[in-house]
Order: C-alpha cells, then structure tokens, then sequence
C-alpha cells in the first residue's frame, strides 16, 4: 500500500499550470514544510516535501491556499526520473495529493498566536462568525411526529 498523511505548512504559494487542449487540466505544485518528530543537534527539523495536486485539488490550491498556511495532506509517493539539459539522469521523488484540507483556523494562521498550544486544530470549533444567531436553525413546532428517528 502506498499511502501517506502529513501536516506541514506550505513553504510559498502554490505554482499553477494548465494543460494544453480541450480538457486542460490544472497542475498544482507546492512544498510542505513537515516537522521532524526527533530533533538531532546540527541538522534541520523539518522536512520540505514537494507534493503535486491535480484537477480539482490543484484548482483548490490555486484558490485558497498560500504560503504559510497549515494543512493536512493524504495522497501516495511517486518516483520518476529524468535526463537534464546536462546530460545528468535527475531522480524525483513527489507526493501526489488525493486529499487536502485546512488544519487550523484562518486566525490562526494569519498570526493570532504562533505557539502550536494556542492554535487551534482542524478537529476543533471555528471561531464564531460575523452573522447573527448561533449557527443552529430553528426547528418548527409540531415537526416531531414527521422525524424518522425518536
């Protein structure tokens, strides 16, 4: 199985190409900046994964994600290679992006408290919006009887 989950934040904004042709495809690169669990003394504590979006993944990129935003990645490991203008054979490893999705609040992101403690995650509430009301809607009286469940 090829699999992979990460949580990183992107280096810089994401690159966008479109596909030639009556189907042009949107292609989406970006890097994620994943922390390492263990630190060792000398060397970096994160590692910089280059992912590839595609489709609609890559015109959600396009759209809504910028650099310094944290997000969750689930997609798989792709291997390639290539000869340069240099005659030197390049070997590329990517991550191909199947899902992708916030991992913290936009006011989280944008700087209200660096510490990890104080932002919040993707599992926890939003902060409340703007709009009236609670986010609930009102039930009508008298629906009770017309549920499927009790």
């Amino acid at each position: 199985m090829n699999k992979v989950i990460l949580m990183g934040r992107l280096t810089r904004d994401p690159e966008i190409r479109y596909g030639q042709g009556e189907n042009a495809t949107a292609v989406a690169r970006y890097t994620l900046a994943v922390d390492r669990r263990f630190k060792r003394e000398g060397e970096q504590s994160a590692d910089f994964l280059p992912c590839v979006a595609f489709s609609k993944n890559a015109e959600f990129a396009e759209k809504w994600l910028k650099q310094g935003i944290k997000i969750v990645v689930v997609g798989h490991i792709q291997t390639g290679s290539y000869t340069n203008k240099d005659g030197v054979k390049v070997y590329t490893t990517d991550i191909i992006v199947d899902e992708q999705e916030f991992a913290e609040s936009k006011s989280a992101s944008s700087g209200a408290g660096n510490n990890e403690y104080n932002n919040q995650g993707a599992g926890q509430a939003m902060p409340p919006s703007s709009q009236p009301g609670d986010g609930f809607m009102n039930i009508p009286q008298g629906i009770e009887d017309e549920l499927p469940f009790q």
